[in-house]
C-alpha cells in the first residue's frame, strides 16, 4: 500500500540510530532525527472484547493449560462412572503420578531443550500460519502448571478413596498410608497456592522456595507412602513384591519423575566469574569453565536452595574469534542485581543443563525485528551474535553507552549497521508500537520478538498481534 512505500523509503533513505552527538561510538551510524510515525499503523482487527479474548485472555499458555486439564477431568469422570463411583486405588495412583511426571518433565533442561529442537526446525517453506504456531514452544509452562493441577486433582480422589477405606475397615487399612497421604495432600496445596501468578510476581523469593521444599517433600513422602503401597496391593495379588513393581506404571513414572529432579541438581556446580563493570547500573559477568553456543540460557545463584536468578547468555570469542566461554548482562532490577553490581562475585553457582528460551524461536522465521528495552539488549545479544536470522534491532534505553559500555554498542551496529538505538534520556520514551510497526514494514520482517519489563512487552506484542503481525515476548512462566 502507498503508506508502506512511503514509510519505506522514508527509512532507507536515513541512518536508523537516535542517540546523542555525546557518545562517540554510536556514530559509527550517523545520528539522525528518526521518529515514529503513527500515521501509518493500521486498524486493529474485531472489537475491543474480541480482540482481548484473542490476544490477551485465550493465550496459548492457557489454551495448553486448558487442554491438559480438561482431557484429565473427562478421564476423571468417565473413570468415576465407569467404576461406579469406586475406581480403584491403582488407577488413581497412576493417573496421578502420570501427571506428576508430566509436570516435572517440562521443567527439565534436557526434554524442554527437545520441545524447542522439535519445533524450531520447521523448514522455511512451511507457510508463516505454522511457523508462528511453532513459535509459541515457549508456552510450555501450560504444560507443567495443566499437568500439575490435574496431579492434585486426581490425588484428592486418591485421598478420599484411602479415607473411605480406614472409616469402612480400620483394622485392615494402614494408618501410616493415611497419614502420609494428607502430608502429600498438603504439599500439594502448599504449591498449588503459591504458584498463583500474583502470589509469584509480589513474593517470587517465597513462592520459588516453597515450590521447591514443597516439592522435594512431596517427592521423598510420595516414596515411602508408594513403598509401603505397592506391598500392601502385591499381598492382595498374592505375587511378590518385586514383581507387583515391575508391571506397576506408577512406580515407572515415580523412577522418570525422581531421575529429572536428580538430574537437574546433580549438575550443581561452583563456578569461577570474571566481572567486567560497565557502570554503575549493569556488570558484565564472564564464565570460562565451558564454551557456549548461542540461543541458551543459565540459571546462576548465591543461595542455590533459596534463589535463582535465570540469564541468557552472550557467546563469549577469544582474539583468534574462537569462543572460550561465555557472559551474561546484569543491571540493575532489585535487591540482587544491585548488590551484583557494587560488589561482584568471584564464584556462582550455576544449576541444571544450559537452556533454550524465547529467542531462538526466531530461527523459524526469514527475517524479524528485535525490539529491546534496557538491559533486554543482553538476552538479545546471543541472537545478534549468531547471525543466523535476518534482523532489524530497535534498543530502548537510557545513555546506552554510559550505561552498557561500548562493547554492546558495537555488537548491536554490527549486528545491524542501522539499528535503531534510542536515548531515552535526551529523545525522551518513543512510541515502541509505532517504531516496531515502521522496522517491520522497513524490513518486510515476518515476526517481532521482545525483550522488556512485563507492561511494554504486552503492549508491544498486542500492538502487532491485533495488525496480523506474529509477534512474541517473555511470559511470566517462560
Amino acid at each position: 500500500m502507498d503508506i508502506e512505500k512511503s514509510s519505506k523509503k522514508d527509512l532507507t533513505t536515513s541512518t536508523a540510530v537516535a542517540a546523542s552527538s555525546s557518545e562517540p561510538s554510536l556514530l559509527k551510524a550517523k545520528p539522525v532525527n528518526f521518529k515514529p510515525d503513527r500515521d501509518i499503523l493500521p486498524e486493529k482487527s474485531g472489537s475491543r472484547i474480541t480482540r482481548h479474548l484473542k490476544f490477551s485472555f485465550l493465550s496459548t499458555y492457557r489454551k495448553i493449560f486448558t487442554f491438559i486439564f480438561t482431557a484429565n477431568m473427562i478421564a476423571f469422570v468417565a473413570l468415576v462412572a465407569k467404576r461406579r463411583g469406586a475406581p480403584t486405588l491403582q488407577d488413581v495412583a497412576s493417573a496421578s503420578s502420570a501427571n506428576l511426571m508430566g509436570a516435572v518433565l517440562f521443567r527439565q533442561e534436557n526434554f524442554v531443550n527437545l520441545c524447542y529442537e522439535i519445533a524450531v526446525h520447521m523448514p522455511h517453506a512451511l507457510p508463516l500460519a505454522i511457523r508462528r504456531r511453532m513459535a509459541k514452544v515457549f508456552h510450555y509452562g501450560g504444560a507443567h502448571s495443566g499437568s500439575g493441577t490435574a496431579a492434585v486433582v486426581w490425588y484428592i480422589l486418591y485421598a478420599a478413596l484411602i479415607t473411605r477405606a480406614w472409616i469402612r475397615n480400620p483394622e485392615g487399612s494402614n494408618l501410616v498410608n493415611l497419614v502420609l497421604s494428607y502430608v502429600i495432600l498438603a504439599m500439594f496445596f502448599t504449591i498449588l497456592a503459591c504458584a498463583h501468578p500474583r502470589f509469584r510476581v509480589l513474593f517470587h523469593d517465597y513462592f520459588e522456595a516453597f515450590h521447591r521444599f514443597a516439592g522435594w517433600t512431596t517427592l521423598i513422602v510420595f516414596w515411602v507412602h508408594n513403598c509401603l503401597s505397592f506391598k500392601a496391593f502385591a499381598e492382595v495379588e498374592g505375587v511378590s513384591t518385586r514383581h507387583y513393581l515391575v508391571r506397576a506404571p506408577n512406580f515407572w513414572f515415580f523412577v522418570i519423575s525422581t531421575s529429572c529432579t536428580l538430574l537437574s541438581w546433580s549438575r550443581l556446580r561452583y563456578h569461577s566469574v570474571y566481572p567486567e563493570a560497565l557502570s554503575d547500573h549493569a556488570v558484565r559477568l564472564h564464565f570460562k569453565y565451558m564454551p557456549m553456543a548461542p540461543f541458551y540460557g543459565v540459571k546462576i545463584s548465591t543461595k542455590p536452595l533459596l534463589e535463582w536468578h535465570a540469564f541468557a547468555t552472550i557467546p563469549d570469542e577469544d582474539e583468534n574469534g574462537k569462543i572460550n566461554g561465555f557472559s551474561v548482562v546484569v543491571s540493575n532490577a532489585g535487591d540482587w542485581t544491585r548488590q551484583t553490581i557494587s560488589n561482584p562475585p568471584s564464584k556462582l553457582w550455576i544449576r541444571g543443563y544450559p537452556l533454550h528460551g524465547l529467542l531462538y524461536t526466531s530461527r523459524l522465521f526469514k527475517r524479524v525485528v528485535i525490539v529491546a528495552t534496557g538491559s533486554g539488549i543482553g538476552p538479545c545479544l546471543s541472537l545478534l551474535y549468531a547471525d543466523v536470522t535476518p534482523r532489524r534491532v530497535l534498543w530502548s534505553t537510557q545513555h546506552p553507552e554510559q550505561t552498557y559500555g561500548p562493547k554492546v554498542i558495537d555488537a548491536v551496529v554490527k549486528a545491524d549497521p542501522d539499528a535503531v538505538i534510542w536515548n531515552t534520556r535526551t529523545l525522551g520514551r518513543p512510541d515502541m508500537v509505532a517504531l516496531t510497526y515502521q522496522l517491520v514494514v522497513q524490513s518486510n520482517a515476518e515476526a517481532v520478538f521482545i525483550i522488556s519489563n512485563p507492561k511494554v512487552t504486552r503492549k508491544v506484542v498486542y500492538g502487532m498481534e491485533s495488525r496480523g503481525i506474529p509477534a512474541y515476548g517473555a511470559i511470566f512462566d517462560s
